[in-house]
Protein backbone atom coordinates (compact mmCIF):
# COMPACT_ATOMS: atom_id res chain seq x y z
CA UNK A 1 0.00 0.00 0.00
CA UNK A 2 1.21 3.67 -0.65
CA UNK A 3 1.98 5.16 2.73
CA UNK A 4 1.13 8.90 3.42
CA UNK A 5 3.23 9.98 6.67
CA UNK A 6 4.07 12.85 8.80
CA UNK A 7 7.22 12.46 10.77
CA UNK A 8 7.68 12.91 14.31
CA UNK A 9 8.40 16.98 13.92
CA UNK A 10 4.84 17.51 12.59
CA UNK A 11 2.96 16.83 16.08
CA UNK A 12 1.21 19.25 17.72
CA UNK A 13 -0.90 21.93 16.09
CA UNK A 14 0.42 21.75 12.86
CA UNK A 15 1.10 17.97 12.77
CA UNK A 16 -3.27 17.98 14.06
CA UNK A 17 -4.48 20.22 11.07
CA UNK A 18 -2.68 18.46 8.79
CA UNK A 19 -3.89 15.43 9.54
CA UNK A 20 -7.29 16.85 9.69
CA UNK A 21 -6.95 18.50 6.33
CA UNK A 22 -5.06 15.87 4.55
CA UNK A 23 -6.04 12.72 5.94
CA UNK A 24 -2.43 12.00 6.64
CA UNK A 25 -1.86 9.20 9.44
CA UNK A 26 1.22 9.75 11.43
CA UNK A 27 4.38 7.39 12.03
CA UNK A 28 7.26 8.28 14.08
CA UNK A 29 10.76 8.09 12.70
CA UNK A 30 12.64 6.81 15.22
CA UNK A 31 15.64 9.29 15.86
CA UNK A 32 16.13 11.68 12.73
CA UNK A 33 15.55 8.43 10.56
CA UNK A 34 15.49 9.78 6.74
CA UNK A 35 11.35 10.40 5.65
CA UNK A 36 11.45 9.09 2.29
CA UNK A 37 9.46 6.48 1.48
CA UNK A 38 9.56 5.17 -1.68
CA UNK A 39 7.58 1.83 -2.26
CA UNK A 40 8.51 0.19 -5.51
CA UNK A 41 6.42 -2.73 -6.83
CA UNK A 42 8.07 -4.96 -8.91
CA UNK A 43 5.28 -7.34 -8.54
CA UNK A 44 2.06 -7.86 -11.07
CA UNK A 45 -1.96 -8.17 -10.75
CA UNK A 46 -2.93 -9.83 -14.09
CA UNK A 47 -1.04 -7.61 -16.52
CA UNK A 48 -0.63 -4.13 -14.50
CA UNK A 49 2.10 -3.31 -12.43
CA UNK A 50 1.63 -1.29 -9.25
CA UNK A 51 2.24 2.05 -9.05
CA UNK A 52 5.18 3.65 -8.05
CA UNK A 53 4.80 6.25 -5.53
CA UNK A 54 6.84 8.77 -3.67
CA UNK A 55 6.41 10.57 -0.81
CA UNK A 56 8.42 12.77 1.54
CA UNK A 57 7.76 15.26 4.59
CA UNK A 58 9.63 17.88 6.33
CA UNK A 59 10.27 21.95 6.96
CA UNK A 60 11.00 23.97 4.25
CA UNK A 61 12.47 27.08 4.55
CA UNK A 62 12.98 29.95 1.27
CA UNK A 63 15.22 32.66 1.04
CA UNK A 64 16.07 35.14 -1.57
CA UNK A 65 19.71 35.99 -1.42
CA UNK A 66 22.28 37.87 -4.03
CA UNK A 67 24.47 36.16 -5.78
CA UNK A 68 27.48 37.23 -3.17
CA UNK A 69 25.58 35.21 -0.31
CA UNK A 70 25.28 32.14 -2.44
CA UNK A 71 29.10 32.32 -3.28
CA UNK A 72 29.03 32.90 0.39
CA UNK A 73 27.15 29.67 1.39
CA UNK A 74 28.07 27.40 -1.42
CA UNK A 75 31.51 27.89 -0.32
CA UNK A 76 30.88 27.03 3.43
CA UNK A 77 28.45 24.35 2.48
CA UNK A 78 30.96 22.52 0.07
CA UNK A 79 32.90 21.48 3.18
CA UNK A 80 30.24 20.54 5.56
CA UNK A 81 27.95 18.82 3.17
CA UNK A 82 27.44 16.92 0.23
CA UNK A 83 27.23 17.28 -3.21
CA UNK A 84 23.91 16.17 -4.93
CA UNK A 85 25.20 13.45 -7.09
CA UNK A 86 22.83 15.09 -10.01
CA UNK A 87 24.58 18.80 -9.81
CA UNK A 88 27.54 18.55 -12.76
CA UNK A 89 29.33 21.69 -12.69
CA UNK A 90 26.69 24.09 -12.47
CA UNK A 91 24.04 22.24 -11.45
CA UNK A 92 21.10 20.20 -13.33
CA UNK A 93 18.05 21.14 -15.06
CA UNK A 94 14.22 21.58 -13.26
CA UNK A 95 11.25 21.75 -15.52
CA UNK A 96 7.97 21.69 -13.64
CA UNK A 97 4.72 21.80 -15.55
CA UNK A 98 1.49 23.08 -12.80
CA UNK A 99 -2.01 22.59 -13.01
CA UNK A 100 -4.61 24.97 -11.54
CA UNK A 101 -8.30 25.40 -11.47
CA UNK A 102 -10.51 26.92 -13.93
CA UNK A 103 -10.55 29.61 -11.43
CA UNK A 104 -7.11 29.87 -10.30
CA UNK A 105 -7.57 28.85 -6.54
CA UNK A 106 -4.00 27.30 -5.64
CA UNK A 107 -2.41 30.71 -7.28
CA UNK A 108 -5.02 32.16 -5.02
CA UNK A 109 -4.53 30.47 -2.17
CA UNK A 110 -0.87 31.21 -1.90
CA UNK A 111 -1.25 35.16 -2.91
CA UNK A 112 -3.83 35.33 -0.16
CA UNK A 113 -1.49 33.83 2.33
CA UNK A 114 -3.41 30.41 3.16
CA UNK A 115 -1.78 28.01 5.85
CA UNK A 116 -2.80 25.22 4.56
CA UNK A 117 -2.84 25.22 0.11
CA UNK A 118 -1.64 22.77 -2.00
CA UNK A 119 0.08 22.70 -5.70
CA UNK A 120 -0.33 20.07 -8.75
CA UNK A 121 2.58 19.73 -10.87
CA UNK A 122 4.59 17.56 -13.29
CA UNK A 123 7.95 17.92 -12.66
CA UNK A 124 10.98 16.42 -15.33
CA UNK A 125 14.81 16.89 -15.22
CA UNK A 126 15.62 17.03 -18.84
CA UNK A 127 13.73 17.21 -21.92
CA UNK A 128 14.54 13.63 -22.87
CA UNK A 129 12.97 12.10 -19.87
CA UNK A 130 11.23 8.80 -19.85
CA UNK A 131 9.57 8.68 -16.63
CA UNK A 132 7.67 11.83 -15.03
CA UNK A 133 6.72 12.88 -11.74
CA UNK A 134 3.29 14.05 -11.10
CA UNK A 135 3.40 15.62 -7.66
CA UNK A 136 1.18 17.29 -5.02
CA UNK A 137 2.92 19.35 -2.81
CA UNK A 138 0.49 20.27 0.40
CA UNK A 139 1.39 22.93 2.85
CA UNK A 140 0.42 23.37 6.55
CA UNK A 141 2.75 26.50 7.65
CA UNK A 142 6.56 25.35 7.12
CA UNK A 143 5.78 21.82 6.93
CA UNK A 144 5.28 20.51 3.56
CA UNK A 145 4.22 17.28 2.49
CA UNK A 146 5.02 16.11 -1.44
CA UNK A 147 3.27 12.66 -3.38
CA UNK A 148 4.34 11.55 -6.24
CA UNK A 149 3.15 9.75 -8.65
CA UNK A 150 6.08 7.94 -11.46
CA UNK A 151 4.57 8.13 -15.11
CA UNK A 152 5.51 7.30 -18.47
CA UNK A 153 6.19 10.00 -20.81
CA UNK A 154 3.29 9.09 -22.90
CA UNK A 155 0.81 9.27 -19.98
CA UNK A 156 2.06 12.73 -18.44
CA UNK A 157 1.54 14.17 -22.32
CA UNK A 158 -2.49 12.34 -22.41
CA UNK A 159 -2.43 14.71 -18.81
CA UNK A 160 -1.23 17.47 -20.14
CA UNK A 161 -4.07 17.13 -23.20
CA UNK A 162 -6.86 16.55 -20.59
CA UNK A 163 -7.28 12.80 -21.09
CA UNK A 164 -6.96 11.62 -17.30
CA UNK A 165 -7.34 7.73 -18.06
CA UNK A 166 -3.94 6.87 -17.48
CA UNK A 167 -4.72 7.96 -13.69
CA UNK A 168 -7.56 5.65 -13.62
CA UNK A 169 -5.70 2.25 -14.83
CA UNK A 170 -3.13 2.75 -12.32
CA UNK A 171 -3.84 0.93 -8.68
CA UNK A 172 -3.16 3.31 -6.02
CA UNK A 173 -5.41 5.66 -3.98
CA UNK A 174 -3.04 8.27 -4.71
CA UNK A 175 -3.93 8.19 -8.21
CA UNK A 176 -7.56 7.96 -7.88
CA UNK A 177 -7.46 10.85 -5.32
CA UNK A 178 -5.70 13.05 -8.47
CA UNK A 179 -8.08 12.00 -10.70
CA UNK A 180 -11.04 12.69 -8.84
CA UNK A 181 -9.56 16.20 -7.75
CA UNK A 182 -8.66 17.31 -11.21
CA UNK A 183 -12.02 16.16 -12.83
CA UNK A 184 -14.30 17.91 -10.37
CA UNK A 185 -12.11 21.15 -9.29
CA UNK A 186 -11.55 21.46 -13.59
CA UNK A 187 -7.39 21.64 -13.26
CA UNK A 188 -6.13 22.32 -16.60
CA UNK A 189 -2.04 23.11 -17.47
CA UNK A 190 -1.29 26.62 -16.78
CA UNK A 191 2.40 27.50 -17.31
CA UNK A 192 5.99 25.83 -17.43
CA UNK A 193 8.46 26.89 -14.94
CA UNK A 194 12.32 25.64 -15.23
CA UNK A 195 15.53 26.79 -13.89
CA UNK A 196 19.29 25.62 -12.35
CA UNK A 197 19.65 23.84 -9.21
CA UNK A 198 22.40 23.22 -7.29
CA UNK A 199 21.91 21.25 -4.01
CA UNK A 200 23.78 19.89 -1.22
CA UNK A 201 22.36 17.41 1.27
CA UNK A 202 23.87 15.91 4.69
CA UNK A 203 22.02 12.48 5.80
CA UNK A 204 21.25 13.32 9.52
CA UNK A 205 17.49 14.80 9.59
CA UNK A 206 17.73 14.80 6.08
CA UNK A 207 18.84 17.82 5.28
CA UNK A 208 18.92 19.22 1.89
CA UNK A 209 19.63 23.04 0.86
CA UNK A 210 19.45 23.68 -2.76
CA UNK A 211 20.64 26.73 -4.88
CA UNK A 212 17.62 28.00 -7.82
CA UNK A 213 18.66 30.14 -10.72
CA UNK A 214 17.97 31.04 -14.82
CA UNK A 215 14.83 30.88 -13.38
CA UNK A 216 12.36 31.01 -16.69
CA UNK A 217 8.70 30.81 -16.97
CA UNK A 218 6.38 30.23 -19.94
CA UNK A 219 2.47 30.06 -20.42
CA UNK A 220 2.07 27.80 -23.21
CA UNK A 221 1.93 24.41 -21.53
CA UNK A 222 2.46 22.24 -24.83
CA UNK A 223 6.36 23.15 -24.74
CA UNK A 224 7.12 21.06 -22.20
CA UNK A 225 9.11 18.01 -23.66
CA UNK A 226 10.98 21.04 -25.77
CA UNK A 227 14.57 20.95 -26.52
CA UNK A 228 14.38 24.98 -26.61
CA UNK A 229 14.88 26.53 -22.85
CA UNK A 230 11.28 27.89 -21.83
CA UNK A 231 9.75 30.87 -22.06
CA UNK A 232 11.36 34.19 -20.34
CA UNK A 233 13.48 34.75 -17.61
CA UNK A 234 11.41 35.48 -14.12
CA UNK A 235 13.58 36.02 -11.64
CA UNK A 236 14.96 39.29 -10.31
CA UNK A 237 18.47 40.06 -12.01
CA UNK A 238 21.64 38.87 -9.04
CA UNK A 239 19.39 36.96 -7.00
CA UNK A 240 18.84 33.41 -5.99
CA UNK A 241 16.26 31.29 -3.90
CA UNK A 242 17.63 29.09 -1.69
CA UNK A 243 15.78 26.28 0.08
CA UNK A 244 16.60 24.65 3.30
CA UNK A 245 14.65 21.62 3.73
CA UNK A 246 15.14 19.09 6.89
CA UNK A 247 13.12 16.82 9.27
CA UNK A 248 13.19 16.91 13.19
CA UNK A 249 15.75 19.93 13.61
CA UNK A 250 18.26 22.09 11.98
CA UNK A 251 21.82 21.33 12.64
CA UNK A 252 23.42 24.34 14.92
CA UNK A 253 26.51 25.05 12.57
CA UNK A 254 24.47 25.30 9.36
CA UNK A 255 22.19 27.65 11.11
CA UNK A 256 25.16 29.62 12.57
CA UNK A 257 25.89 30.34 8.82
CA UNK A 258 22.81 31.32 7.48
CA UNK A 259 22.09 33.36 10.47
CA UNK A 260 25.65 35.46 9.72
CA UNK A 261 24.51 36.57 6.11
CA UNK A 262 21.54 38.83 5.38
CA UNK A 263 19.07 36.20 3.55
CA UNK A 264 15.83 37.39 3.79
CA UNK A 265 13.25 34.51 4.40
CA UNK A 266 10.83 34.70 1.72
CA UNK A 267 7.32 33.10 0.73
CA UNK A 268 8.79 33.60 -3.05
CA UNK A 269 6.73 30.95 -5.19
CA UNK A 270 8.36 30.30 -8.40
CA UNK A 271 5.05 29.43 -9.62
CA UNK A 272 3.63 32.89 -9.06
CA UNK A 273 6.34 34.51 -10.63
CA UNK A 274 5.21 32.69 -13.88
CA UNK A 275 1.90 33.30 -12.74
CA UNK A 276 2.46 37.13 -12.61
CA UNK A 277 3.39 37.27 -16.19
CA UNK A 278 -0.30 37.52 -17.19
CA UNK A 279 -2.44 37.70 -13.89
Amino acid sequence: MPVDVITAPQTGIAAARMIRRFGYRVSHAAQGEVDLLIQKNPIERGQRKLTEVLSVSRVENKYLISQKERYLLQSYFSKVLHQDLHNGIDGYLVRSLYFDTLFDDDYQQKMDGLEERHKLRLRIYGPSDRKVKLELKQKCGIYQQKQSLVLEREAAERLIGGDLSPLEAMDAPLAMQLRNMMLLEVYRPKCIVEYRRFAYIYPSNNIRITFDSEIRASLSPYGFFSEEPCGSFVQMPGSCIMEVKYDNFMLSYIKDMLSKCSAAQTSASKYCLARELTL
